[in-house]
This record gives C-alpha cells, sequence and structure tokens, in this order.
C-alpha cells in the first residue's frame, strides 16, 4: 500500500469508511473544524474506538494536494480486535493465553520485532494503546517479516483497565523491575499471562507497573545498560516457549 493509498481523504469518504467497518489508525482533524459533519465524524470514531487527534490545516495540505475538507484518515494495515473477543477465542481453543503488552514504544522497528518474536514463540496477541504508541505502517510490517498480519492486535484507550480485564480473566501480568529479586527464569510463564514491555529510556509507566502481579529482571553477564526492548521480549517469549514445550 503506497502512502497516498492509505489516506482517507474528505469528510463523507471517511464516513462511509467508518460505518463499513474499515480498519483506520487515526484520524487527523483540522483546528477548528466543524459542522453537522464533523460532530458525525466525533460521533463514530467514539463508537469504533478510533482516537482522534486535532492538527494544524498545514499539515493536513502537507499530506495532500488533494481538497481535504479538514480530515484525513491514515487507514491501518492490521485489523484491530477486542479484548474480550480475543480472549473468549483463545480460551475456546483450549490455548493458554501468552499476551505481550507494549507501554510507550514509538520506535516501529521494534514494535515489528516484537511481534516477529512475539508470533514464532506462540504469543496470540499484542495489546497497544490508542495513543503514545508507534503505528504499525509498512516499516512496522516490514520489521514483523508479516508476522503482525499473523497476531490479534489489540487497541485499548486505556492499558490499566486492559489489565483489570486480563485478571478479571484469570490471567497474571508480568513486567520488569531492576531492583527485582526474581529472574525472568523463576517467573510462572505455563500460567496464562501478559508481559508488560515499556518504553527502552522511561520503562513501564509507575501506575501501569504497579497493577503487575510479578516483577522480574533479566540477568546480565555484564554491567552495561540494558537489552534493547525488542530482545528483551524475545528472551522472556523464548522462556516462556521453552516452559511450555
Amino acid at each position: 500500500m503506497s502512502k497516498q493509498e492509505s489516506l482517507i481523504i474528505g469528510r463523507q469518504p471517511l464516513i462511509e469508511a467508518l460505518r463499513s467497518g474499515r480498519a483506520i489508525d487515526k484520524i487527523l482533524v483540522q483546528k477548528n473544524a466543524n459542522g453537522e459533519v464533523m460532530s458525525a465524524i466525533r460521533a463514530l470514531s467514539n463508537e469504533y474506538k478510533v482516537p482522534m487527534q486535532m492538527v494544524p490545516a498545514e499539515k493536513l495540505n502537507y499530506m495532500t494536494k488533494a481538497n481535504h475538507q479538514g480530515v484525513i484518515a491514515l487507514a491501518a494495515l492490521v485489523e484491530y480486535k477486542d479484548l474480550e473477543t480475543v480472549l473468549d477465542e483463545v480460551q475456546a481453543k483450549g490455548e493458554v493465553p501468552l499476551f505481550v503488552m507494549l507501554d510507550g514504544i514509538t520506535d516501529v522497528r521494534n514494535i515489528g520485532a516484537i511481534a516477529r518474536s512475539a508470533h514464532c514463540c506462540g504469543s496470540q496477541a499484542l495489546i497497544i494503546p490508542d495513543k503514545g504508541v508507534g503505528a504499525l505502517n509498512e516499516e512496522a510490517m516490514k520489521s514483523s517479516a508479516g508476522a503482525l498480519e499473523h497476531m490479534n492486535i489489540i487497541r485499548v484507550n486505556s492499558l490499566l483497565k486492559a489489565v483489570d480485564t486480563l485478571h478479571e480473566h484469570g490471567i497474571l501480568v508480568f513486567t520488569s523491575d531492576m531492583k527485582a529479586d526474581k529472574k525472568v527464569f523463576d517467573l510462572p510463564l505455563t500460567e496464562a499471562c501478559c508481559i508488560i514491555m515499556g518504553n527502552e529510556e522511561k520503562g513501564v509507566q509507575p501506575y501501569l507497573a504497579k497493577a503487575a502481579d510479578e516483577y522480574f529482571t533479566i540477568p546480565m553477564v555484564t554491567k552495561f545498560d540494558s537489552f534493547n526492548v525488542s530482545v528483551a521480549t524475545g528472551i522472556i517469549l523464548y522462556e516462556a516457549m521453552k516452559n511450555r514445550m
């Protein structure tokens, strides 16, 4: 899909795309855009849980020379799914959930690499927030070697609420902490679980980390900084796969 083909330009084309159930990453709306049609777009974006961002007209003009009418949407390259639906599907298959949640990871190449490792190690789903994470664009798809097309991608408006939902379904939540006593190979990874992976600089947000059931570290021989987030995810998921096999 080319850059131009991935754009949905204009108010009515966007309304039709939303009503048809087409997957959309984000809607960009010109500041001060108003009217009945814009109200309908806002209502549909809430109904279908598509993030909306207010931007200056210059940004929209840069993206296309067409008459955008103050709105451009970025069509998604993957289909986003509902958390409850995926949980029911996984458990109906008799599989033990192994999910990955991404918090604040903006490098799309890391996201692609994480998806690739997740798919190879048997993880059924990737949970991402609707804001503050890199777009699942062409570069992410390429980095994942196509794995993003084969996984359940769950987009939520609150990672904390998603953790609550996981707990309601009996799923343990793990995240790393440099001060943790437990090592990754001490985790009960054969149990239904979700691993939260955070931004390399800031880590998992404190309020989200606080909701986790277990904290762990990945031991290293040297005292170097840390593993790259996609490498760290691969290590954790491989450990889970090894235990489950």
